[in-house]
């Protein structure tokens, strides 16, 4: 066995021994409650991050795409590590079967197919809008994620985001250029564009809409489900009115020869002979 050969066996080994360990690993917070879940969230939050991720997978089916809701990330092997657990979080690029998918309990990043998420959503409360908006707050802990892009979103009424910097606004966004959160620029109508989504941002009160690059809203499954039928609707009254009219027309032509033939008859013109 040559020396690269024996480097790969040893990096394997060293691979499965770690993947081994971190799977038996039990983190402390997996059985303990975060401060996050104490506090409890609104029917505004559950609504709106259980809207993002039904959107994100209707939109994005074939991609191998996972979307999670307040998943705890662990990044080091320590037990009492402290997690971060996004609203939303977006992992790209990552295939898992669908078993594997929902027996998750937490996002380990020393796995080997654990990469970190790519986008991230944090929907702010009065508890915890300014943890998302300060810079050297979350900003900055999704950094050492290596996430890409995270946006904040305050769906409240009326709006949580108090402070001057912030008022009037109800989407922010970062885009981690080198590792550096970099603020995005909103277009004239107040958008955001996600690289990472392909998609519009666009704050609506309650919802965060996602528009691709034709500006058409993406939709939920649900969503999608319903347009179909009412398209499929729409087609089936087409043409039944178009199958009407068409009678009409045959009605209308038949009842003008009826009274043409009968002007005929009586000039004593037999029309059949025409």
């Amino acid at each position: 066995m040559s020396i690269q050969e024996v480097r790969r066996v040893s990096s394997r080994r060293s691979k499965a021994k770690v993947t081994t360990e971190v799977d038996k690993l039990e983190y402390y917070y997996e059985s303990h409650p975060t401060k996050e879940d104490l506090m409890g969230e609104s029917a505004v939050h559950i609504n709106l991050t259980r809207y993002i991720r039904d959107v994100l997978e209707c939109s994005f089916q074939q991609e191998d795409w996972i979307i999670n809701l307040n998943m705890e990330i662990y990044q080091t092997s320590e037990h009492k590590e402290y997690p971060l657990a996004p609203d939303v979080s977006v992992f790209k690029g990552v295939a898992l079967s669908e078993s594997a998918r929902l027996s998750i309990r937490s996002w380990r990043m020393l796995l080997p197919d654990r990469p970190g998420p790519s986008v991230v959503f944090e929907i702010s409360s009065k508890e915890t809008w300014r943890s998302d908006l300060e810079q050297d707050k979350k900003p900055t802990k999704y950094k050492r994620l290596g996430v890409k892009e995270y946006f904040a979103y305050d769906p409240n009424d009326p709006p949580v985001w108090s402070q001057e910097d912030y008022r009037g606004k109800r989407l922010l966004g970062w885009s981690y250029i080198n590792g550096q959160p970099t603020k995005l620029e909103p277009d004239e109508l107040g958008r955001l564009w996600s690289n990472e989504l392909e998609s519009w941002l666009v704050p609506d009160k309650y919802y965060l809409r996602l528009y691709d690059r034709q500006n058409q809203l993406r939709l939920t499954r649900a969503e999608a489900e319903c347009r179909a039928k009412e398209a499929e609707r729409a087609a089936k009254e087409a043409e039944r009115a178009a199958k009407e009219a068409a009678e009409q027309r045959e009605a209308t032509e038949r009842a003008a020869k009826e009274v043409a033939w009968a002007k005929l008859r009586e000039l004593g013109i037999d029309p059949e002979t025409l």
